[in-house]
């Protein structure tokens, strides 16, 4: 049984799977059982949602049109239990769907105007979430993924891979959807880092000192980050002035950041 047909609205940036290869190797990759906590951003007509839904049983839902949830419940209907929540994702306090830690699993098809905050806000809330499986224009993906050293490689790759290990799954062409979109994209999955594998920093100061470095991207770091470092600091971190933004490994900006932290508790005592 195919979704029930909705058409698909810019203002939510929707763009609806129907290809039914490419939503198999979804939900293999996702692999939802009896007993998961899963929520999925975005449901639509719920081409993905069904067959998760068939697997585990029970799952929740976040869709901001409230036009397609009547016709998602009715193609869902006999196959689980289908919490649905009217609201924008953005809104939601994810931690209040988990008892415990590192339980939920979040899925979606997101709408790439908001992809890139909607993972900061997941981010945020990563101390309850297990796994993340989203489609996602491909050159996010191909952020979220980079190394040092590449073109692709950001502010996305780093804070992105401060919280967890990204893995690019794989490409989606866009004859997969209707409408389809003008570029390609992919399937990412994100697994949070165990608490023991997070360096303690001050993220929010972090996510200043990348979007700095970044912000002049071919300049040295000398000129990128004179806000922040000067010629003994960086010295005394064992970083050159002359590198690159994109040279700099996440590690490295976690030690500028305390550096800079560690200086400001030294000049206020």
């Amino acid at each position: 049984m195919k979704p029930i047909h909705h058409k698909a609205k810019k203002r939510f940036g929707q763009n609806f799977l129907h290809d039914p290869t490419v939503i198999d190797r979804i939900v293999a990759c996702i692999n939802p059982k009896s007993g998961d906590n899963l929520i999925e951003i975005g449901p639509g007509p719920g081409a993905l949602t069904q067959p998760v839904l068939k697997k585990a049983g029970a799952m929740r839902v976040i869709e901001l049109d409230r036009e397609v949830i009547p016709k998602l419940k009715m193609f869902c209907l006999g196959d689980g239990d289908l919490d649905v929540i009217e609201s924008d994702a953005l809104n939601i306090d994810f931690t209040e769907f988990a008892d415990k830690p590192q339980s939920l699993r979040v899925i979606g098809n997101l709408p790439y105007n908001i992809s890139t905050p909607l993972m900061f806000h997941l981010f945020q809330q990563i101390e309850v979430i297990k796994d993340m499986h989203f489609m996602l224009q491909k050159e996010v993906v191909q952020r979220l993924v980079a190394v040092p050293g590449t073109k692709s490689y950001g502010r996305l790759s780093i804070m992105a891979q401060y919280y967890a290990k990204p893995e690019l799954m794989f490409i989606v062409k866009p004859g997969a959807f209707n409408p389809p979109p003008k570029v390609d994209s992919a399937i990412i999955r994100l697994t949070p880092k165990q608490p023991h594998e997070i360096i303690p920093t001050d993220v929010e100061l972090m996510n200043k000192v990348v979007t700095g470095a970044f912000s002049l991207r071919r300049k040295t770091l000398r000129n990128s980050l004179k806000s922040f470092l000067n010629e003994a600091d960086f010295a005394a971190l064992d970083i050159s002035m002359k590198a690159r933004a994109e040279e700099l490994t996440p590690e490295q900006f976690i030690s500028i950041t305390n550096y800079l932290v560690q200086q400001k508790q030294t000049r206020s005592s």
